[in-house]
């Protein structure tokens, strides 16, 4: 099964972060994603590139919806034929396995998006 198609968890403030050696696995399986350390936390962030601002709502509004699902919200940030895209879990400060499976979300959803470069 891919990471696309794995299932969420509920997460809370106890559960564990991924650890380095599944960080390093995990991050195979989305290699166009950042590590980003921010506040003293990991995040996983990328840009994804459109033709216009409307494309890039579009794909904002679209990332949105998935996230509504699973009740598991990224940090949104729409620009002119941009979109970064940065997921980490607020309740453990850090990375769960739940951002890798979102993260894997949302490039399957770039890649079925009008308007990308």
């Amino acid at each position: 099964m891919s990471l696309a198609q794995a299932q969420c968890e509920a997460c809370s403030a106890d559960a564990p972060k991924v650890t380095d050696d599944e960080l390093a696995e995990l991050s195979r399986e989305i290699p166009e994603w950042n590590i980003e350390v921010r506040d003293d936390h990991k995040e996983l962030e990328r840009v994804y590139l459109f033709k216009n601002f409307r494309h890039a709502l579009a794909f904002t509004n679209a990332v949105g919806a998935i996230a509504e699902e699973v009740d598991h919200h990224p940090a949104l940030v729409t620009e002119w034929g941009k979109v970064t895209v940065t997921w980490w879990s607020h309740e453990v400060r850090g990375l769960h396995r739940n951002d890798f499976i979102m993260a894997a979300r949302t490039d399957a959803l770039n890649a079925s998006t009008e308007g990308r470069k």
